[in-house]
């Protein structure tokens, strides 16, 4: 009967190490890939703010817009 020593079995440890790494790595792209900002889209009000800050709009206009979308 064949027994796993020489050099059929030395290679084995090799396969459960890989075979572990994959299934490690598959886990963790289906779960721990996702981010939250991914699914999140910004508010009006996120914009608004990201919009003044790169300057495309004053600080009046930035002040108007605030107040109508806060109601």
């Amino acid at each position: 009967m064949y027994q796993w020593h020489g050099s059929g079995g030395g290679f084995m440890w090799i396969f459960w190490i890989v075979l572990i790494a994959g299934l490690l790595w598959a886990l963790t792209a289906a779960i721990g890939g996702r981010k939250e900002s991914d699914d999140r889209h910004p508010t009006a009000l996120e914009i608004l703010e990201q919009r003044y800050a790169k300057g495309e709009i004053e600080r009046d206009e930035f002040e108007q817009k605030r107040k109508d979308l806060s109601g």
